[in-house]
């Protein structure tokens, strides 16, 4: 379980530390842009599955955790573990990011652009999708499994792109606390959870249906 719990810690701080830092930078510089923000998250969380998947199974994220514990693939307590990890890593790599930049872009935090209510529908449904897609390429027996950090970093990065502007595109609740937390800008950080959370236990639930 060692090794698991290190695994998580420094794929989620790897996760942090990469995208709300890219997002920091492209602040200072101007020179990332939105597309490279999205490319940023979509290569570290690719890069990491392939590091890590074979030794925790590259969760980096609570809603996938809670995902996976509602299959059955994981038991509570080395669930609760996984999460307190998760989110003790994503406060770590804000903390650091917050140490070498300063409070630039609130920290890469996750905001809705608009209502709540918008931003709360958006990162329910890009969860759903991102856990059937870690469910369809990295668990399902027929899956081609080599190929599921490619699609599970490519579904990250698409969605960056396109609901990043909207809602930020979490689909993760430590890497929305980090940023949140160190920054001080916690005031819509339920929708990040709430949403996120939902998402993935109801991907969880259609996919049992779809293949069991």
């Amino acid at each position: 379980m060692k090794k698991k719990l290190i695994a998580e810690f420094i794929g989620t701080y790897f996760l942090v530390f990469a995208g709300p830092g890219a997002m920091m930078i492209d602040q200072i510089t101007k020179s990332i842009t939105h597309v490279g923000v999205a490319l940023t998250f979509g290569l570290v969380v690719m890069a990491l599955i392939y590091t890590f998947g074979h030794i925790s199974g590259a969760h980096f994220n609570p809603a996938v955790t809670i995902g996976f514990l509602v299959r059955g693939d994981i038991s509570l307590r080395d669930s609760l573990y996984y999460i307190v990890t998760q989110f003790v890593a994503a406060i770590a790599a804000a903390y650091t990011l917050f140490l070498l930049f300063g409070n630039v872009a609130n920290l890469g935090a996750t905001l809705p652009l608009s209502t709540e209510s918008q931003s709360f529908v958006l990162e329910f449904i890009l969860t759903f999708v991102l856990m059937m897609i870690i469910l369809g390429s990295a668990v399902h027996g027929k899956a081609v499994k080599s190929f599921a950090g490619i699609s599970i970093g490519a579904t990250v990065g698409l969605m960056a792109m396109f609901a990043g502007p909207i809602s930020g595109a979490s689909m993760n609740p430590a890497r929305s606390l980090g940023p949140a937390l160190v920054s001080g800008v916690t005031n819509h950080l339920w929708i990040y959870f709430v949403a996120t959370i939902l998402g993935a236990v109801a991907a969880s639930m259609v996919y049992k249906t779809l293949h069991e």
